[in-house]
C-alpha cells in the first residue's frame, strides 16, 4: 500500500465505509419488509378483530385500513432495497476502478 498514492488509499477506506453502511441500511430495510409481510400473511389470516401498536398502546383497528397501511409499508421497503442495491453496485464499481488504479500506480512504481 505504500507504492499507492495517499488519494487513492483514502478514497477506498471512504467507499468501504460507505459501503459497509449501505450493506447496514439494505439489512435493515430486509427485516423491515419480513417483519410487513409476516404481518400482512396474519392480518389476510384473521377473522376476527385486529388490533395494532401505536406507541405503547394497542388499538383495535379496521383490517381493510391495516392491510392497505402494510401494503404501503410493503411498497417503500421494497423501493428503499432496490435503491441501496443501485448504490451498492455503484460502489462496488467505483471501488473496481480504484483497485485497477491502484495495481497500476504498483505496476508503475516497480518498473
Amino acid at each position: 500500500m505504500e507504492n499507492i498514492s495517499p488519494e487513492v488509499v483514502q478514497e477506498m477506506q471512504v467507499l468501504e465505509q460507505n459501503l459497509q453502511n449501505i450493506l447496514m441500511q439494505k439489512q435493515a430495510f430486509s427485516l423491515e419488509l419480513n417483519e410487513v409481510i409476516n404481518a400482512m400473511n396474519e392480518a389476510s389470516k384473521s377473522e376476527g378483530d385486529i388490533y395494532k401498536i401505536v406507541g405503547q398502546v394497542m388499538l383495535k383497528s379496521n383490517k381493510d385500513s391495516i392491510v392497505k397501511e402494510l401494503e404501503e409499508k410493503k411498497k417503500i421497503a421494497e423501493i428503499r432495497i432496490v435503491s441501496m442495491e443501485k448504490q451498492e453496485a455503484l460502489l462496488e464499481s467505483k471501488a473496481k476502478e480504484l483497485r485497477e488504479e491502484g495495481r497500476k500506480q504498483l505496476l508503475d512504481k516497480k518498473e
